[in-house]
Formats: structure tokens, sequence, C-alpha cells
């Protein structure tokens, strides 16, 4: 929510540019509609049509709409739509809460039964005024119980990042703007780092009453929901910012940002492992959902990582110890296989480690003795599900009780497994250091936030053959992350991983790595492979660290 003073409705001309022809409002709504009495079809008659609507009734609708709306005339707008009673506080809204003192809206060529259209309005608040224009599009439906053809209406039709339950409004900012740096004092915009659009809007929701800022002037979406931050739509007045102080690398980013722009769904996070600290977030598309830190898919057998460092705690497993890895193996009723159906004879596990091998890990299970035994590591060891605190909104990873095959596909990252490449990225990072820290994007003194603390770490011996184990699977031959990982230097391990998603053809392509003090996972959507496509975005990221 915002603060500033409420202010009495601004009279204005408001105006459609259709074909050339300016209509008023109320020359709309007494001429063109036929009367007082309401809307009626396209050709004056109250008969109840049926079937598609038509290319003409599509045009008339939309500019009648479009007229009334542009007029001021919230209730007759309201009208031409397929829901008035949300249409209508809305269309009024955009008048008395968004502050909008006068408006013309220019219907473009329609495609079947869309029509776009452009918005130019000017604001007036406070004495002020300030241009503001925008695009959006609406659709043609036929009423259901009318039979007239209606805008289908949906908030995006106001502005396309209003959603429901939000709200066009004008005033002062709840918050002062920030001025958010990188760990070297480098700038980050939102403009030149696109995925750090909802990162920085989150980060300004929570900080920028603490930084020293002024709040400005703006036009915004008011989300009306709690935690959600507003969306800055125009500047009538800019604030004072204060800096803010991030973990993130702006090198490790913009090589973040230019790898994952290469796939339509993809996301990638990079973490120090010795401190926890963010260095780079980045999402295709970068439409204001950050799924890397957000999301919750299964991540295939990258979180044999984690599976390993349980097994290895309970000293069933040793890297260099020979182990099974058949064709497929049966649990409880349900099969797995490895890819391809291949299988190994007199293989060690770190082989089948660096191969990828489910079934090493699926036979595996039975001597564990304890169903819930990976989310309890996973809890203890790598702090996954403890509530992170790292500045913005996170999903923290969820291994939930399980048993029998579901238990068994939890082992190699299927089933009712959810991560993200934060969590995953962490779970490298807890491998590499031998201990968690908790992944963060602002230090924790900043506002006196305790971070989340694992149990205990990792054993020497078992953090030892983690990234050994790692190690192969980025520079031996038979590797899976040898190709993906060639152009990365220094000290570095990988594991990939492909989440077969039902209704999917091709899985999730995931991979993590790590190369000196700087780990990092990637999620590319139906990629398949995790070296493919996922691998190379990682390895892209831990170059430029």
């Amino acid at each position: 929510m915002r603060s500033g003073a409420k202010v009495a409705i601004v009279g204005g001309v408001f105006v459609v540019v259709a074909s050339g022809v300016g209509y008023g409002g109320y020359n709309l709504w007494n001429g063109i509609s036929g009367g007082s009495g309401g809307p009626t079809t396209a050709s004056g008659s109250n008969s109840k049509k049926t079937g598609p609507v038509t290319a003409e009734e599509v045009t008339a609708t939309a500019k009648d709409f479009l007229a009334a709306w542009a007029g001021g005339e919230s209730d007759a707008a309201a009208q031409f739509t397929n829901n008035p009673v949300a249409a209508g506080p809305a269309l009024l809204g955009f008048r008395e809460e968004a502050k909008v003192s006068a408006a013309q809206i220019t219907p473009g060529t329609p495609t079947g039964t869309t029509v776009p259209f452009t918005v130019k309005a000017t604001i007036t608040y406070e004495g002020g005024s300030k241009p503001w224009t925008y695009a959006s599009q609406l659709t043609v439906v036929r009423g259901l119980t009318t039979g007239r053809p209606l805008v289908d209406w949906k908030p995006a039709v106001l502005h396309p990042k209003l959603t429901a339950g939000g709200s066009l409004r004008t005033g002062g900012a709840s918050s002062g703007e920030i001025e958010a740096v990188d760990r070297k004092g480098r700038v980050l915009t939102a403009e030149k780092y696109p995925s750090l659009g909802p990162v920085l809007a989150q980060l300004r929701e929570r900080y920028g009453s603490t930084t020293g800022g002024k709040p400005g002037i703006e036009v915004y979406v008011d989300s009306g929901a709690e935690g959600v931050p507003d969306t800055t739509l125009l500047t009538l007045q800019k604030g004072e910012p204060g800096k803010l102080e991030t973990t993130i690398d702006a090198d490790v980013q913009a090589a973040a940002e230019k790898a994952v722009a290469r796939y339509g769904t993809a996301s990638v996070v990079a973490i120090q492992p010795t401190t926890g600290a963010v260095r780079a977030v980045a999402n295709s598309p970068a439409n204001g959902f950050n799924a890397a830190f957000e999301g919750a898919k299964m991540p295939g057998s990258t979180l044999k990582v984690l599976t390993a460092a349980l097994l290895l705690d309970k000293g069933l497993v040793k890297a260099d110890q020979v182990t099974e890895c058949p064709q497929n193996v049966l649990y409880q009723g349900r099969t797995f296989h490895n890819l391809d159906n291949f299988a190994l004879e007199g293989r060690t596990f770190g082989y089948s480690f660096a191969k990828s091998c489910n079934t090493a890990f699926i036979k595996k299970i039975d001597d564990v003795h304890d169903d819930s035994a990976l989310g309890k590591e996973a809890r203890e060891v790598f702090g996954i599900g403890l509530e992170w605190k790292t500045g913005i909104r996170s999903m923290d990873g969820r291994i939930p009780d399980a048993t029998g095959g579901e238990a068994a596909a939890q082992y190699i990252g299927q089933g009712t497994v959810q991560m993200n490449p934060l969590t995953i990225a962490s779970i490298t990072a807890t491998a590499k250091a031998g201990v968690f820290k908790q992944p963060y994007l602002v230090a924790a003194d900043v506002d006196d936030r305790e971070f989340a603390q694992a149990e205990r770490r990792l054993s020497a011996s078992v953090a030892r053959q983690l990234r050994d184990m790692m190690r192969t699977t980025a520079t031996a031959r038979y590797g899976t992350g040898t190709r993906a990982m060639s152009s990365v230097g220094g000290d570095k391990g990988a594991k990939t991983g492909s989440a077969e998603v039902d209704g999917q053809a091709t899985s999730d392509s995931w991979f993590t790595g790590f190369s000196d003090d700087l780990a990092a996972a990637a999620f590319v959507e139906g990629a398949g492979h995790g070296g493919d496509a996922a691998g190379p975005v990682v390895a892209q990221v831990l170059r430029a660290g």
C-alpha cells in the first residue's frame, strides 16, 4: 500500500480515436449505443444472437467500450463487458485512484476477436501533470445470457501488468527508493540486468525505509496482496535513493543473464560456498517471477549430491568401493531404470555417480531402514527447508516424508522433491565447503535477521568423497559433466540431472557445479540431458567468477 493525500476527481476531456472519429462519453451513451437504456446488439435489435462474434461486432464493441472508458463513463463502459460488477470499479479507479485527468485511446487492427489499443493519458497529481502512454488489448466474446458481443473483462485490459485483486494508483511510495550496488559498489539496475527486476523491487519494499532514501510520487500497481511489492509504472517525481549493498557480482550477473537468455524458460543461481553470498540470479523470461529463488521443480539427478552424502554418512557406500548398477531395479512395486537402460559391472560407487546410475542409489534404500532419512539429511546437514532469510522471498526446498516407491523416487530427485536453482546451488556449495552457509543477498546485520543454521556439518571424509566424485564427473572421460565443464578452469566439479515430468515429452535439464569458491546450478525446461542445456549455462557463469 502507498501513502499520499487523496485529491478530488480532476475533470477533463476523455477521447477515443477510432478511424479518425472522436467520441465523447455522453455522445457515446446517448447516441451511438441507442439511448439511456444501455447498449444492445450491434444491429440495435434486442434479439439474442448465437455463434461466434463477427468481425463487425468485434470492431463496433471495441470502439464503443474504449469510447466510454476514454469518456470517463465507467458505468457505461462496464456495460460493454461480460463482468460489469468488476469492470465498473476498476474503470472508475482509472480516474479516481490513478488520477488520470485526460485520456486518448486508439484501437489498432483486430486479430480475430482480439483488439490491441494504445492509451495516451495525462496524470495530474498535487498540481503537477505528466503524460503516460502504454499498450494493452481486449478480446470480444458473445455474452452467455444476452447473446450480445461483449469485452471479455480481465484486469489486464485496463493495464497489462494489472492482475486480479490489484488496482492502479497514483501517490507517494510506501518506501524510499534504493540504489542497489554489487559487492564492488557497481550500480545494479533492471534496465541493465533484467532478471534483477523482481529482486530489486523486493529489496526496495523491504529496505527502502531503512537506507535513508526518500519516497517519490508514482503511478503504480497496488497488488492488494500482503508481502507482494508494488509495481511502478510511471515516476512523476523521483525520490532520493538510499544505497543498499548486495552480494551480487555484476560480472557474474551479466554472464548469467546472457546464459539463460538462449532459452525460453531457464534459471540459474551462483553462490560463494565459503560464505553463502549469492553472486548471481537470472531467469528467462525476465517477466517478474523469480523462478530461480521461488520455483518448485523436481531436480532430477542433481539431488544425488545429497543422496550420496546420506549413503556415505551411513557407511553404506564408499567412493572407491564397487557397487551394483543393474539396468533396472524393482522397489516395492515400482521399477526404476537408467538412461537408455545402461548397466555397469564391477564399477565403484564414484564411477556410478559420475555416470549418473539411478539403480546404484535405489538399491541402497533398503539398507537405510528409514524412508524419511533423505529429508532428515537435507535439513540437518544441507539446511534445506529451514526458512532461509536471504533478503527476498525464496522457496528453500522440500523433501516431504514418503514411503515405498515414492521414497525411492526421491533418491534420484524425482517424485515429491521440490527444488530450484537456489537450493541445488546451495547443496553443491555445502558439498564444496563441507558446511552449510545460508544463501543471502543482503548482509544479516542490515536488518538484524538471523540466518538458518544446520544441525551438523559434513564429516571430513564424506565431504572429501563428495568433492572427489563431483570432480570425476566434471573431468573424467566417462563423466556426464565433462563436456559441459571443459572450458571451466580451477578446482572444478559437477553433477548432471534430467527430471522426467508427467505430460512433458522431453525431460527438464538440470546441472550443478563448482569452480574454486563459486558454485552454481541451472534449470532449463524441456531441454533434455543436463549436460546439453543447463550444463553450458552453469559453465558460462562459473567462467565469469
